[in-house]
């Protein structure tokens, strides 16, 4: 839970690089302006695995969990279900299985896109379910209620892991209500703990001032986070944070788009929670068992140590919590066997003395005997001509 204020420098709209792994890839958009059509499916395809499968050890941890049995939630703009890459494995509450804006797709693929042929790009766990649900409209605006609203409807439909892509300075009361839902039914909800872009405010058209507090990232409960890019640091323009949970890796990521099997670009604080909610996917499906409290904190005492820890999945997969609040039980305390007795350590004492006397006796008689038969068995000092005198 993000549990401090924000310090502030104005976020303005991080604007991706034009490139990755060589090819030229078009930027996801978070809102969609005025007048502007839904975004076409994009017909460039990333080949070579984009630098957060390394950063976050993907190819280690899939060998011991890819999310299978767990439903992710995805509380954005939607996710469309002509997406090869997540092909079979999506759902949707009423009107979410269409995404004009796309935002919501190339998260719900950066959570579960399964490795495609001739393509390095897959998601975190790329074997779980996605649930999408609409927390904006559709033109990719949120509002408190929706998005309360979209958290309610994921956890009614069967969702662990709720991912929501938005940040909203105000709806405390709706959005803490909604996380309680979620907390009560066992769902960990991921937020990202501030937007990603800070509307223009409409007087003067410059960026907004930061609020102090943005929801649900604020709720109790939540897992908050925070995004870094492939230097390991944060954009120029981003504000300082403290407070976020965890960080991950969310600047210059690569995912699906809302249809096709094409590939976007992106950047935000909002990519980066939805790498953890896939995270937190691959630690149910590793640890069914685990409650969504021990998730959430297997997933920050595991991370990379680092202001905020940074994620680090392989870890939370293996890491085994011992202490009385762990996300595993303590291992059976050591049985320690009962004293032997002593009566055999005795009875090896008298036989080893009996022995040892044995070879002394045997010793003295290998001496004597010879010496006696040589005096005729007389006293020693009794010379023969003495004896033979008497």
């Amino acid at each position: 839970m993000a549990a401090a204020l924000l310090t502030t420098v104005p976020l303005a709209a991080h604007t991706p690089p034009a490139t990755a792994d060589s090819v030229e890839l078009p930027a996801v958009p978070a809102v969609l302006a005025p007048g502007k059509p839904c975004t076409e499916a994009s017909g460039e395809t990333a080949r070579d695995a984009p630098w957060t499968r390394q950063a976050l050890g993907l190819s280690r941890s899939w060998q011991l969990a890819d999310g299978h049995g767990v439903t992710v939630g995805v509380v954005d703009t939607g996710v469309g279900t002509d997406i090869p890459a997540l092909s079979g494995r999506v759902s949707a509450v009423g009107g979410a299985r269409t995404d004009c804006v796309g935002r919501g797709s190339f998260a719900a693929g950066l959570i579960a896109a399964a490795p495609g042929k001739g393509s390095g790009v897959a998601g975190v766990a790329p074997a779980a379910r996605i649930l999408a649900v609409r927390g904006t409209d559709t033109r990719g605006n949120p509002t408190a209620e929706r998005l309360g609203a979209g958290i309610r409807a994921a956890v009614d439909g069967g969702a662990k892991v709720v991912y929501v892509g938005r940040a909203v300075p105000t709806g405390k009361a709706v959005l803490t209500a909604a996380v309680a839902y979620a907390t009560r039914h066992d769902a960990l909800v991921v937020a990202p703990f501030a937007p990603d872009a800070m509307p223009d405010d409409p007087q003067t058209h410059e960026p907004a001032e930061p609020a102090p507090w943005y929801w649900p990232a604020a709720a109790p409960g939540v897992l908050s986070v925070m995004d870094y890019g492939p230097d390991g640091t944060r954009p120029e323009n981003a504000p300082e944070t403290t407070g976020a949970d965890l960080a991950a890796p969310g600047d210059a990521v690569v995912s699906v788009g809302p249809s096709g099997s094409g590939h976007f670009i992106g950047s935000g604080s909002s990519l980066a929670a939805a790498n953890v909610a896939g995270a937190a996917a691959l630690v149910r499906s590793r640890h069914p068992r685990m409650s969504a409290a021990q998730v959430s904190r297997q997933l920050i005492t595991a991370a990379y140590p680092a202001v905020p820890p940074r994620l680090d999945p392989y870890a939370a997969v293996t890491t085994v919590l011992t202490d009385r609040q762990g996300a595993t039980p303590r291992p059976a305390p050591a049985k320690v066997p009962p004293a032997a007795s002593p009566r055999p350590l005795y009875r090896a004492l008298l036989i080893s003395r009996a022995g040892g006397g044995a070879v002394l006796l045997v010793a003295a008689a290998a001496v004597v005997i010879p010496r006696g038969r040589a005096r005729g068995w007389r006293p020693a000092g009794q010379e023969d001509g003495a004896a033979s005198g008497s």
